[in-house]
């Protein structure tokens, strides 16, 4: 099985205002199709670590992998490249833009890759949305729908460019525990489905205890 993601002996220190090593030799890898939470009290360092994961921070220590290539020390502009084309983000708020449609939100992340036609970006973000069984809300702006389609929309947006892996912080906790319960289902499905992997951080040990495997961590260390 290849590894879409993997994790070699990474380390963080915050420097302000004491030096602080806030994860300490992390390594796990990610296999493709894989459903894996991370779990740990607030403050363990979990969103720390998805940060770096997620190629926004490369003040660290050790190697990232992606795809079987090493993307540790790489160019800004390159990272920004791989982010958008590779890790598809579901966060614990939305994030959509109130004013635009469902639409033209879910296009958004392919438009800025600006590898195919806005013909075809349109029809994929389409046929995203029935994928997520929310095609019938394209056209309505993202201000006038319900939170637990925001968040339909928002995995719909994440899904766009066709990842490798999706990445979730927290995205069940804003929702009640019956739209929690149909996110960990589109998650699932697409594990199953598109061999999609992903990668959660999560409070919520139900949604965490259904995942293929948990990574437990404790004062930035993996238990």
């Amino acid at each position: 099985m290849m590894n879409v993601l993997e994790a070699r002996h990474i380390n963080k220190f915050f420097k302000k205002p004491v030096l602080f090593h806030v994860l300490k030799d992390i390594s796990f890898n990610i296999k493709k199709g894989e459903f894996v939470s991370i779990m740990g009290k607030s403050g363990c360092g979990k969103s720390t670590l998805l940060y770096i994961l997620s190629t926004m921070d490369t003040d660290y220590e050790g190697e990232l992998w992606l795809n079987n290539e090493l993307i540790s020390g790489k160019e800004r502009e390159y990272l920004s490249f791989i982010r958008n084309k590779h890790i598809g983000f579901v966060f614990q708020f939305h994030y959509l833009l109130p004013e635009f449609s469902v639409l033209e939100n879910v296009m958004l992340p392919a438009k800025k890759l600006a590898e195919k036609s806005l013909v075809e970006i349109e029809q994929e973000a389409m046929e995203k949305l029935s994928l997520l069984n929310i095609e019938h809300l394209a056209k309505k702006r993202a201000s006038r729908i319900s939170g637990g389609e925001k968040q339909r929309v928002a995995i719909a947006r994440a899904l766009i460019n066709n990842p490798s892996i999706i990445m979730g912080d927290e995205p069940t906790g804003n929702l009640d525990s019956h739209n929690a319960e149909n996110v960990f289902k589109i998650f699932k499905q697409l594990s199953e489905t598109k061999d999609l992997s992903l990668l959660v951080v999560t409070h919520d040990e139900d949604f965490a205890n259904k995942t293929d495997r948990i990574i437990r961590m404790e004062d930035g260390e993996i238990l």
